[in-house]
């Protein structure tokens, strides 16, 4: 059988590239250096293949790689004195070759790691850098709002309080109802084994006033609110809307971020407090079916035992928690490029860093409050 040749020529200002011989998969491996090879500085060149005595799938493979090479390069590439079924061969094939190339796998070892840690920690410092100037600008934004009040955008804002604050009632309501009745059933379980049953009342409120309700609250508004702040004003990112608004001399920051900021900051104390309201009526129902505690009892317990500082507490956590979550929110979704699935990772990383930064916001809370002995 006959090895492949390659022979480069010049016709008319024209490349021609002639192939001879077999060009099969017995003797691709023999030829394929030399198509890697091949380079021209012409703007047109064509593929002889009238001296190709053979030519499979393979053979194929090389002519429609080299093709695509050269026409990357801007080289305009034909094929000629081929069989249809030869030019119909090159041509599936030529359509099958991969638009991009693949992802190289990461190289394995201690240093490859120790070099992936630094990458991460420059990225994350990065993003800390980024997200305080964004916090700036916000508050920057504010403060020139509070100097000229005329600034604020009063329908955005009560159409945001309607939306993270009234609509998120019922899931709210519902979540502290079921975890009052889940610490009072869980607490009588224990507490019955040393006759302590009336105690349920003062672990039932502290745990709910003082940490669980604005804590589980804020987790719900995270993923609940903050996953549609970063999800709409991505999408508008996405779409250049965000560029449109800066050419009409609109600021993106006082027109989306700062309403939907605010909004937050009012509505999550009130529902705090309405989850509190909640918890302890899920825990006095479940006290009275499991425990006996009547209704009065539980509210004489309540008022004897439980001081107002736990309320207080818990609420003073709210604004904080409510910015954290609008705040990182709304730079995650200026942090979106491009497509639409960069708005899905963005969205779940707001949702995933502000839960992780309220319990840590909650952790530092506790020890400021401990070391006030409140």
């Amino acid at each position: 059988m006959n090895a492949p040749t390659l022979s480069f020529g010049d016709e008319n200002g024209a490349g021609i590239l002639r192939l001879a011989g077999h060009l099969d998969i017995e003797h691709t491996d023999a030829v394929q250096a030399e198509f890697a090879r091949v380079d021209t500085d012409v703007d047109r060149l064509a593929i002889n293949l009238d001296g190709l005595d053979a030519l499979d799938t393979s053979g194929a493979w090389l002519v429609a790689s080299l093709k695509a090479r050269l026409e990357g390069q801007g080289v305009s590439v034909s094929l000629i004195d081929a069989t249809s079924n030869r030019a119909a061969l090159i041509e599936t094939v030529y359509a099958a070759l991969p638009t991009e190339e693949g992802i190289e796998a990461p190289p394995g070892g201690l240093v490859p790691w120790i070099a992936s840690v630094g990458v991460a920690t420059a990225g994350a410092g990065a993003s800390i850098i980024s997200l305080l100037s964004f916090i700036g600008e916000v508050l920057s934004r504010f403060v020139f709002g509070v100097v000229r009040p005329r600034r604020w955008r009063a329908a955005a804002l009560v159409s945001q309080m309607q939306e993270v604050g009234f609509n998120a009632i019922p899931i709210v309501v519902l979540m502290s109802f079921l975890i009052g009745v889940v610490l009072s059933f869980q607490g009588a379980s224990q507490l019955r084994q040393f006759g302590a049953e009336v105690f349920v009342v003062d672990l039932i409120a502290i745990s709910i006033l003082r940490e669980l309700g604005i804590l589980l609250t804020s987790i719900i508004v995270a993923g609940r609110s903050g996953s549609a702040f970063t999800a709409s004003i991505g999408s508008m990112k996405v779409r250049e809307e965000l560029d449109a608004m800066r050419t009409l001399g609109l600021d993106p920051i006082e027109v989306l971020v700062l309403p939907r900021v605010i909004a937050l900051v009012i509505m999550l104390p009130i529902l705090g407090f309405i989850a509190n309201i909640s918890g302890l009526l899920g825990g006095a129902l479940m006290s009275w079916a499991e425990l006996g505690v009547s209704p009065s009892m539980f509210v004489t317990r309540l008022q004897e035992n439980t001081d107002i500082w736990h309320l207080i507490i818990g609420m003073v956590k709210a604004p904080f928690f409510a910015a954290i979550i609008a705040i990182v929110a709304c730079w995650q979704a200026m942090q979106v490029q491009g497509s639409a699935d960069s708005v899905g990772r963005h969205t779940t990383k707001s949702v995933v860093q502000s839960i992780f930064l309220v319990i840590v916001a909650d952790a530092v809370f506790s020890i400021f409050f401990a070391e006030l002995g409140l």
